[in-house]
């Protein structure tokens, strides 16, 4: 069976949040308290798939990344790895 989550194939951060309910169903990262927390709302969130440096090996993610800055102006994306929709950090974000 194909991964259609993998191909490509998200487009939204809707159908990404979805993705990572079915393979992280104990996350937190879409969590309606930490979303409150950050003042985050899920129309303030677009979706691409870019290269990225994970670990010392340049692979394609999912980036959210916030169309406008939300509290304190925090602007900073976040990467999901689209096998497992893990939370991944990039090698030049430290």
């Amino acid at each position: 069976m194909i991964n259609v989550y993998a191909t490509g194939n998200i487009q939204t951060a809707v159908q990404l949040k979805s993705a990572y309910a079915d393979k992280q169903p104990y996350g937190l990262f879409f969590d309606r308290k930490t979303m409150r927390h950050f003042g985050d709302t899920m129309k303030n969130f677009g979706v691409r798939l870019v290269d990225e440096v994970i670990r010392g090996k340049s692979m394609p993610v999912y980036e959210l990344y916030r169309k406008k800055p939300v509290k304190h102006g925090r602007t900073k994306s976040s990467f999901f790895d689209p096998q497992t929709f893990a939370c991944c950090f990039p090698d030049n974000s430290i």
